[in-house]
């Protein structure tokens, strides 16, 4: 259970995508368990989560795969840059994509459809995906060595924020018709990513944002984060969300070039 919200994964299912057999996860021990410190139990399942996210990177580390935990609110354009990445990456390495949604394979068929092996987790009233989730998606997908691997979140910007995948690191996509306060409103996420994305810029004469106060926000936040405006649907910024992957999958190689 999330101590954050009071969600809970037992009813989480997932589901490769292309497949008609879904896997079901229940965790029945019984009993009926009474919290009455939220702190506490907050700590506790964090240091689980924590420990089994651990595991995740080890295992893909041990494959060389990059795994990047890509976060938004709903509607902020992440499934439309996770097909584009797909079509224009995988001729230079195998990509694979862990969907995570409350309910529907909408959009793990639309990845599988870009042309990468997708499963879809369904979290049912879960808010956010956590490390155990991926770590069973992760066995259903078997991800190939060298690959990269995109783990599309809940669309949500506070829970996501806890919890640890075993991510390289955290990406979050804001879109300008969110207003330009969404780093002050939501700070955790920002300051836990690596990348924030400020998508959908061909919009920018029709709404009421500022980029380059969104950008100060986001920096007295987290200074060391890298931020790249761009457009998912005209690419505009796009070959430098790429560089970002590729330096990251290739840090030698990037040094190299430098």
């Amino acid at each position: 259970m999330c101590a954050t919200c009071g969600c809970g994964d037992d009813g989480a299912v997932i589901t490769v995508a292309g497949h008609d057999h879904p896997h079901h996860h229940h965790d029945h021990d019984g009993h009926d368990h009474v919290h009455t410190e939220t702190i506490s139990l907050e700590q506790k399942v964090l240091a689980k989560n924590d420990l089994l996210a651990e595991q995740n990177r080890d295992w893909l580390a041990t494959r060389n795969i990059l795994a990047l935990n890509v976060t938004s609110s709903p509607g902020a354009g992440k499934t439309t840059l996770l097909e584009r990445t797909v079509r224009e990456l995988t001729h230079t390495r195998p990509v694979a994509v862990i969907e995570g949604d409350q309910e529907t394979l909408l959009d793990a068929e639309r990845i599988q459809a870009a042309g990468a092996r997708a499963v879809q987790v369904n979290t049912g009233a879960g808010c956010h995906l956590d490390a155990a989730m991926v770590h069973r998606a992760l066995e259903a997908l078997d991800p190939e060595p060298d690959s990269l691997l995109f783990i599309e979140n809940v669309g949500n910007l506070v829970c996501p924020a806890l919890f640890d995948l075993g991510e390289h690191s955290k990406v979050v996509v804001v879109s300008v018709t969110e207003g330009t306060d969404k780093p002050l409103k939501y700070p955790h996420m920002f300051a836990a990513s690596g990348l924030v994305l400020i998508n959908k810029i061909d919009l920018l004469p029709y709404v009421d944002f500022d980029l380059e106060t969104c950008c100060k926000y986001v920096r007295s936040i987290n200074p060391e984060a890298n931020i790249l405006p761009m457009s998912a649907t005209r690419g505009d910024g796009l070959d430098a969300w790429y560089d970002w992957i590729v330096t990251r999958a290739n840090p030698k190689q990037a040094a190299t070039n430098r």
